[in-house]
C-alpha cells in the first residue's frame, strides 16, 4: 500500500493528493483524485537561469479526449491545439502560482497539468489549481507557501462554496478566488443570467436549417453590489486561510530538498545602480516623464546608450544586458519613489483621475455596428456583426458529452503596431483568448437575451498603454448599441493599479502600461451605475480583503465617470444602415401550414425570391422576417399577408362536358395551368389542345387570357381539362 498519500475534505472539496507515485523525474509530480477526476501535475525546471531578468513560467493546462471516454473529432485523431478553456486555466493557474516565487528568481519552469479522468461536477479549474500548487510545493523549489482555490456561487438565492457544476450553471454568481493564508493572489468574477428567465420554442421554417433554439425573455442584469462582492471575497478569503493551513501541514512531509540555486540579488547595492543614480537620475526621471510611450522607450534606449558609454570609460565592462536589468530596476524604483513620495505619476495626473476619453460610433458604414473608443493613448475599434443560430459558434468541454454553442462571441485582437513593435499579425495567444474572455464576461450579464441570433464583437487594439481589455468592454457595448442589440444597461471597464511598500500604498485609477509594468497590481473592475458585472485580478505582491474592498470603492467612481461620457454618446449612437431589416408581425396560427406549403415549397419559394430568413410560430402565429434589403423584406411581408389573409376556398363539383371560363395562370412545357372561377387550379394538357392550333404553347396563350374549357375527368382536386375544339 502506498503510504505517500495525503486526503483533504476542506470547503466541501473531498481530495486526494498521491505523491512518489508518477513522474517521478520531475522536480515535482502529484497525483491529484476528486470524485472520479484525475490529474497528473508536474514541476519541471531548468537549472540554468535565463539571461533576461524576469521569471520564464509556463503553465500547461491539457484535456485529454480519452479522460472522458472520447475521441478527437475532425480528422486528426489526436488533441492538437489548446482550446480556449484550456488557455484560461493556464493563465487562471499562472497568475494564481506566479507571485508565490522569490523575486530574482530567473529559471525557467514548466508547469503541466494533466486531465487524464473527467468527472461533470468536478470543477476542472480548482481541481488544476490544487494539483498544480501541491506539485510545485513538494518540487525543492524556494517556495514556502500553498495555494488554494474557493469558488462562490449564489444558487436560489443562497451562497454556496464549491458548487457542483450543475448548481453553478443555474445560479446567478460566479467567483473564483485564490490565495494563500491571508492573502488573495488571484479574483475573476461574472454574474450570470437570471435563472427565472422562461423559454419559448421557436420553429424555423426554412426546411434546410435545424430548429432554432429558445428565445429566452427579457432578464434583468444580475450584477453585484461592492458591499456584497467585498463580503463574498471575505467569506472566500476565510475559507482560502483554513485550506492553505491544512495543505501546509498535510504536504511538509513530502518536500524534496530545496534545489541549490541562486538567487539573482537586486541591483539597488551595486556600483552601477549608484552610478546611474549619481550620474543619470535627471535623465532618468525625464525620461518617465514622458507623456508618449513610444517616446518614453525611445528615450529611455538614449539614457541607455550613454550609461554604457560613461560606465565603460569609467574603466568598467560596459555589458549592455547588464546596463538594460540595472537601468530597468532604477526606474521601476523612480516610478514607485515618485508615486509614493512625492505624489507623482508618470503622465502627471492624479491618483483618481480617468484619462481623457473621446467616443465615435458608427464610423464603418457597412459594418452593423462599430465604436471606436479612445482613452489616452489606449485605443479600440469594437465592430458588431449579427448572424443566425447556424453561425454560432460550436466547442466541446471534458465534462459534458454534448456539443456546446455559443451564440455570443467577444475576439479581441493585438497586433504589434499598436506598441510600436515590427511584429506580424499571428494565431491569437492566450493573453487575447483571456482579454476577450474577460470582456465577453463582463457585457454577458447585460445583454437582453430576446435576441435569438448570434452576435460576434471584435476588438482591434490600434493604440495601447494601459488595458485595452477595459476599452474593449466600453466600445463593445456601445458597438452593441449602435448594431440596435438592446443592452439592459450600458458597461463600462477600468483598470484600477496599486504601489505599496514598508506600510504605505497608493491606489491608482486608470492606471498605464508604465504602472501596470512597475505597479503591484493589475485590477480591471467592470460594471454597470448599479454594482459589478466581471473582475479580474492580477497581483505581484498578496493583497488583504480590506485593500481589495479600498480598491473596489476607488474603481465605483471611475466607472460612474466613464458611464456618463458612454451615456452621453449613446443619446446621439443611431442605428447602422448596414443592420439587416426586420419585420415582426402576427398572422391567423392556422394559416402557417398555407406558409409552409406542400413539403415546404411556399415557403422556401418565399426564401429565395425576397432573400429573406424566416421565423414562424406556429402556436401563436409569430412571424420574423430579417433580410438585408427593406424593401424586399417589406414585400416579404405583403406577399406572406396575403397568402394568410385569401379565404379558405370551397371546391366546386364540376359537371364533366361542361364549358367553364377560366384565367390562363401558369404556360409550362406539357401544358397550361388554368384558373377555374372557384379559384382552384386546372390541368390543360398539351395532348388536350386542338389539333388544329399547332405551335408553341407561349404563342398561342399568354399569362392572363380568359379562355374556355371543357371539364373533362374531376378525382377530387385533381381536375383535367380540355378545349371545346378538342372535344368537337
Amino acid at each position: 500500500m502506498n503510504e505517500n498519500i495525503v486526503r483533504l475534505d476542506i470547503n466541501g472539496l473531498n481530495e486526494r493528493y498521491e505523491f512518489d507515485k508518477v513522474a517521478r523525474q520531475a522536480s515535482g509530480a502529484v497525483m491529484y483524485r476528486s470524485k472520479k477526476a484525475v490529474l497528473i501535475a508536474t514541476v519541471a525546471i531548468d537549472e540554468e537561469p535565463v539571461k533576461e531578468d524576469f521569471l520564464p513560467l509556463t503553465v500547461q493546462y491539457i484535456e485529454k479526449a480519452y479522460a472522458a471516454a472520447k475521441i478527437p473529432g475532425g480528422f486528426i485523431k489526436r488533441e492538437t491545439k489548446p482550446g480556449d478553456f484550456e488557455s484560461l486555466t493556464s493563465r487562471l493557474i499562472d497568475r494564481s502560482l506566479r507571485p508565490l516565487f522569490p523575486k530574482g528568481f530567473y529559471y525557467s519552469t514548466v508547469i503541466t497539468v494533466l486531465v487524464v479522468s473527467s468527472d461533470s461536477e468536478v470543477d476542472m479549474q480548482v481541481a488544476a489549481l490544487h494539483a498544480a500548487n501541491a506539485a510545485l510545493f513538494v518540487s525543492g523549489i524556494p517556495v514556502s507557501q500553498n495555494v488554494a482555490a474557493v469558488r462562490v456561487a449564489k444558487v436560489d438565492g443562497s451562497v454556496v462554496l464549491n458548487p457542483k457544476l450543475s448548481d453553478l450553471a443555474s445560479g446567478t454568481l460566479d467567483l473564483f478566488v485564490a490565495g494563500s493564508g491571508e492573502s488573495i493572489m488571484a479574483i475573476e468574477m461574472r454574474a450570470l443570467a437570471s435563472e427565472q428567465i422562461d423559454s419559448i420554442q421557436i420553429d424555423m421554417i426554412d426546411p434546410m436549417m435545424p430548429e432554432v433554439p429558445m428565445i429566452l425573455e427579457h432578464q434583468e442584469c444580475n450584477e453585484l453590489k461592492e458591499p456584497e462582492l467585498v463580503e463574498m471575497v471575505g467569506l472566500a478569503a476565510r475559507a482560502i486561510k483554513s485550506a492553505t493551513e491544512r495543505c501546509d501541514e498535510a504536504f511538509a512531509p513530502y518536500v524534496k530538498e530545496l534545489l541549490e540555486l541562486e538567487i539573482e540579488d537586486e541591483y539597488a547595492q551595486s556600483d552601477l545602480y549608484g552610478f546611474i543614480d549619481e550620474h543619470f537620475k535627471a535623465d532618468v526621471e525625464s525620461s518617465i516623464a514622458t507623456i508618449a510611450k513610444s517616446e518614453r522607450g525611445t528615450k529611455l534606449a538614449v539614457v541607455a546608450e550613454r550609461i554604457m558609454t560613461a560606465w565603460g570609460k569609467s574603466g568598467h565592462d560596459a555589458d549592455e544586458k547588464l546596463i538594460e536589468k540595472v537601468l530597468g530596476e532604477y526606474k521601476r524604483n523612480m516610478v514607485r519613489t515618485m508615486i509614493l513620495d512625492k505624489g507623482i505619476r508618470a503622465d502627471g495626473r492624479g491618483f483618481d483621475e480617468v484619462r481623457p476619453i473621446s467616443i465615435e460610433t458608427n464610423l464603418l458604414p457597412s459594418v452593423h455596428g462599430s465604436c471606436l473608443f479612445t482613452r489616452g493613448e489606449t485605443q479600440v475599434l469594437v465592430t458588431a456583426t449579427l448572424g443566425d443560430t447556424k453561425d454560432a459558434q460550436s466547442y466541446e468541454l471534458i465534462t459534458s458529452k454534448q456539443s456546446q454553442s455559443e451564440r455570443f462571441m467577444v475576439h479581441y485582437n493585438f497586433p504589434g503596431f499598436s506598441v510600436g513593435e515590427t511584429k506580424i499579425i499571428g494565431v491569437p495567444g492566450r493573453r487575447e483568448i483571456g482579454h476577450g474572455n474577460l470582456a465577453k464576461r463582463a457585457l454577458e450579464p447585460a445583454l437582453d437575451l430576446t435576441y435569438k441570433g448570434t452576435i460576434r464583437l471584435v476588438s482591434e487594439v490600434l493604440e495601447s498603454n494601459g488595458s485595452s481589455s477595459m476599452a474593449t468592454v466600453c466600445g463593445g457595448a456601445l458597438a452593441l448599441r449602435s448594431a440596435d442589440i438592446n443592452l439592459v444597461k450600458l458597461v463600462a471597464g477600468v483598470a484600477m493599479g496599486m504601489v505599496g511598500e514598508n506600510g504605505r500604498h497608493i491606489i491608482l485609477t486608470d492606471i498605464i502600461g508604465l504602472e501596470d509594468f512597475d505597479g503591484d497590481m493589475d485590477f480591471k473592475v467592470t460594471g454597470t451605475k448599479d454594482g459589478i458585472t466581471a473582475l479580474q485580478m492580477d497581483i505581484k505582491a498578496p493583497i488583504d480583503i480590506d485593500r481589495f474592498g479600498e480598491v473596489l470603492n476607488k474603481a465605483r467612481k471611475a466607472l460612474d465617470h466613464i458611464l456618463g461620457l458612454m451615456e452621453e454618446a449613446d443619446k446621439h449612437t443611431k442605428p447602422s444602415e448596414a443592420l439587416p431589416s426586420t419585420e415582426i408581425f402576427s398572422i391567423n396560427p392556422g394559416k402557417i401550414v398555407d406558409i409552409i406549403g406542400k413539403a415546404g415549397a411556399t415557403i422556401r419559394e418565399i426564401i429565395e425570391r425576397f432573400e429573406v430568413s424566416i421565423d414562424l410560430d406556429r402556436d401563436k402565429g409569430g412571424v420574423k422576417l430579417t433580410g438585408e434589403d427593406k424593401n424586399k423584406v417589406k414585400a416579404a411581408k405583403e406577399h406572406i399577408k396575403s397568402i394568410a389573409d385569401t379565404p379558405v376556398k370551397k371546391q366546386m363539383n364540376y359537371e364533366i362536358g361542361k364549358v367553364y371560363q377560366g384565367k390562363v395562370k401558369k404556360i409550362v412545357e406539357f401544358g397550361v395551368f388554368v384558373e377555374m372561377p372557384d379559384g382552384y387550379d386546372a390541368l390543360l394538357h398539351l395532348s388536350k389542345i386542338s389539333k388544329d392550333r399547332v405551335g408553341v404553347l407561349a404563342d398561342l396563350y399568354h399569362d392572363g387570357d380568359v379562355i374556355d374549357v371543357v371539364v373533362m375527368e374531376q378525382k377530387g382536386k385533381k381536375v383535367e381539362l380540355a378545349t371545346p375544339e378538342f372535344i368537337a
